[in-house]
């Protein structure tokens, strides 16, 4: 055991980067939204009527919050398992938690993977949304592995 704090300095350099691509993202979230416009899927979205009209009842159960809200809903939930991932004492909890974001964030992709190939769908959003999905696992793996606390990876 030549250098006994490496595990530990792999360990925090690995987190310093899952943060600053967590950060990265949250702050795209608010510099260009339409980005992840299509990964919040349809059930989730509560439809406002327009000014004047009368609601139309097609909101689902799921449906608390608009497009534009989720999306800044997780967004500053992103930010937040940034700093929280950084710091050692909250770092098995953020992960935990980022692992399980990351997880539910499945099934957005696989609906917009789905739309993509809809009647609707463009070229490019087939290309996009195909890409997207399978990076979803090694960032599920990689939070997952960020869980590990001790100097030996052990928790």
């Amino acid at each position: 055991m030549p250098f006994p704090s490496s595990g530990r300095a792999a360990r925090n350099l690995s987190a310093a980067a899952m943060s600053a691509l967590l950060l990265a993202s949250a702050g795209k979230h608010f510099r260009s939204p339409g980005f992840y416009r299509q990964v919040v899927p349809d059930y989730l979205c509560r439809e406002d009527p327009a000014p004047g009209t009368v609601p139309t009842g097609a909101n689902g159960p799921f449906a608390v919050l608009s497009r534009d809200e989720w999306i800044a809903v997780s967004g500053l939930i992103e930010a937040a398992a940034a700093v929280g991932i950084l710091i050692p004492a909250t770092r098995k909890v953020t992960a935990t938690a980022v692992a399980a974001m990351f997880t539910a964030f499945l099934a957005g992709h696989a609906d917009a993977l789905r739309r993509a190939y809809s009647p609707e769908g463009t070229p490019l959003q087939r290309r996009i949304h195909t890409a997207r999905l399978p990076l979803q696992a090694p960032l599920i793996a990689w939070a997952w592995s960020l869980r590990n606390t001790g100097p030996d990876g052990r928790r």
